[in-house]
């Protein structure tokens, strides 16, 4: 079963679906397995259950108890490559 990916913006539509496709292709050329899901912040908790990491483009308004790496990374382009090693790891494929 492949890892959980949750993304998440502040309305889960077009940022976090962005940083998601992004993300799976990404992985995908890593050769990591992972579904990856875009939901917005109100079902951050919900969408949480299982996951293996967390992708937060906007600042959370707590913290959970989820591996978490900066979506704003994959986002811009900016510390990509540090923030998607720091996944790989959390997903165990390091």
């Amino acid at each position: 079963m492949a890892a959980k990916i949750v993304v998440a913006c502040g309305s889960g539509v077009a940022t976090s679906e962005m940083v998601a496709a992004r993300l799976r292709r990404l992985l995908s050329e890593r050769g990591a397995e992972a579904e990856v899901v875009a939901v917005d912040v109100a079902h951050v908790d919900d969408a949480l259950e299982g996951a293996a990491a967390f992708v937060p483009v906007v600042r959370p308004e707590r913290d959970y108890d989820v591996p978490t790496v900066s979506g704003v990374a994959f986002l811009t382009g900016m510390n990509q490559d540090k923030e998607l090693d720091r996944l790989l790891e959390f997903l165990g494929e390091r």
